[in-house]
């Protein structure tokens, strides 16, 4: 079911609420999502490439393809998700009051999220880093240019301290321009309200391509920092985050042994290479000691794909997608120099 739901927790709860959540209930995050019939997946607002919507209303990207790979683990449905589009200060209060069952937006993972907002970190699907945008007849042609400028920032984010610490360590007396709203960041931008914007850059190659001139703007070339992202779950549930992680990985595994949504079902009935049956469930059942059926990793595959499916759909060279391109980079597989990289399914 692709329902929006707008939450308006404040940020200034989560300590308290994640007292509360531990010990909320006995029932474990996987029970009560089966009790309810469909998952609760926490995405942002409406942002290319990661989590957008459709004319009819539909979410796609390739966090929201995270969530859809979990329904059709734990339901055989890649339908049977409610997306929440929750604003970036009150995503970790809406995972710590229970409001969501997991978080698949561009989050950051950090020691100080890993350890002191009562959430777990799962595994990686996207590796990413901080840059800048400026437009393209500003003449600034790097980071280094920047000395004195003023730069639109989300406040509240990685993304604000990585700038402040940059413009510090390079002595470049940058005067960042915060907003709550990704939209009214956007938008100061393109009106001239600062000199230049800053995010991860994909993000930055996303908000691009929803420019009305994309041409008109350029992203520099630095990356100054690390921004590893993936899917967030609560923390004390180690069952529900073994299933988010493997649901990941199951992705990627299927990528590393060739298989896609198309021929996921003739590999299934050929049964000719043990790793693709321990993964596809057809040898052994690898998903008992994730609570699931023995089929929950070709349920993800047949209905979602495999990494590389994902990838280029709303990453790369689909028609819906931002163009970032893989080839060579980190989100690679290990097998070409990249760092997608999957734990034997054994």
């Amino acid at each position: 079911m692709n329902v929006i739901k707008y939450l308006t927790a404040v940020v200034a709860g989560v300590a308290l609420l994640i007292g509360g959540a531990v010990g909320a209930s006995a029932e474990s995050t996987l029970e009560i999502v089966k009790k309810r019939g469909h998952l609760r997946c926490q995405v942002g607002p409406p942002s290319p490439g990661f989590y957008n919507l459709d004319a009819e209303g539909n979410w796609y990207g390739s966090d929201v393809d995270t969530c859809r790979a979990l329904a059709a683990a734990i339901f055989a449905d890649a339908n049977a998700v409610q997306f929440q589009s929750v604003s970036t200060q009150a995503r970790f209060t809406a995972m710590a009051n229970g409001e969501s069952d997991v978080l698949s937006r561009t989050t950051t993972w950090t020691l100080f999220r890993d350890t002191q907002l009562g959430l777990d970190f799962t595994a990686i699907n996207f590796y990413d880093g901080q840059g800048f945008m400026v437009p393209k007849d500003s003449g600034i042609t790097s980071a280094m240019d920047l000395k004195g400028a003023s730069v639109c920032v989300l406040t509240g984010t990685t993304t604000e301290l990585n700038l402040a610490d940059f413009s510090r360590n390079n002595s470049l007396d940058i005067q960042p321009i915060t907003f709550e709203d990704g939209n009214v960041r956007n938008d100061t931008y393109l009106q001239g309200g600062c000199d230049a914007l800053t995010n991860d850059k994909s993000g930055l190659a996303s908000n691009k391509a929803a420019f009305p001139n994309p041409g008109d703007h350029i992203i520099l070339p630095e990356t100054i920092s690390k921004e590893p992202l993936g899917p967030v779950v609560r923390q004390n549930d180690s069952q529900w985050m073994d299933i988010v992680k493997w649901t990941v990985f199951a992705m990627v595994a299927a990528e590393e042994l060739g298989l896609n949504s198309a021929n996921v079902d003739e590999a299934k009935a050929n049964m000719g290479n043990a790793s693709v049956n321990r993964l596809l469930g057809t040898e052994g059942n690898l998903g008992e000691g994730l609570g699931l059926p023995a089929d929950w990793a070709y349920q993800i595959v047949k209905q979602v794909g495999n990494y590389d499916e994902m990838y280029e759909r709303s990453m790369g060279d689909g028609p819906r997608a931002i163009g970032i391109g893989r080839a060579g980079s980190q989100n690679d597989l290990w097998t070409r120099g990249g760092l997608q990289y999957s734990p034997p399914f054994r």
